[in-house]
């Protein structure tokens, strides 16, 4: 019996912050379509936000958050490579998440978006939750999402 599963030549692995965890690596090889899939590992790097819309230094990304999501990039990337899949990736630093990672399966050219997730929320709470990003992408981008909750 042949199983119907989906698989893609060219995943983004995204996340918004949370370190990328085992199981949303291992549903990027699952969708891996084997022979010539190539993936793309995104981070964000959170900007708390502007005042009188410039960046302040203070409400910018630590060089201890730059290392922290480039240390995870790196850990997905050595992983993937591990099973045989191309993959490279970097960090964005943002304040808009969803925007980023949905520009980003765009210009890659990407057939699909994995990322780990909470359990879905509420929508009237959800919008105003970083946690929630990983629905917000599912909402917004015009490729398949594929969230993995994580099993804390």
């Amino acid at each position: 019996m042949v199983e119907d599963r989906p698989s893609f030549e060219r995943i983004l692995l995204a996340s918004e912050g949370r370190p990328i965890p085992d199981a949303a690596i291992e549903r990027v090889i699952e969708l891996a379509s084997g022979r010539g899939a190539s993936v793309r590992v995104l981070s964000i790097a959170r900007v708390h936000g502007v005042a009188f819309g410039l960046q302040t230094p203070g409400l910018l990304p630590t060089k201890a958050e730059w290392d922290e999501q480039r240390a995870s990039v790196r850990r997905a990337i050595k992983r993937l490579k591990r099973k045989g899949i191309d993959a490279d990736g970097h960090v964005i630093g943002t304040r808009k998440a969803t925007k980023r990672i949905c520009e980003e399966a765009y210009l890659q050219e990407c057939e699909a978006i994995v990322m780990a997730a909470d359990e879905d929320r509420n929508r009237l709470v959800a919008d105003a939750m970083w946690s929630q990003e990983p629905q917000r992408v599912r909402r917004k981008a015009r490729v398949p999402v594929f969230l993995v909750v994580d099993g804390d």
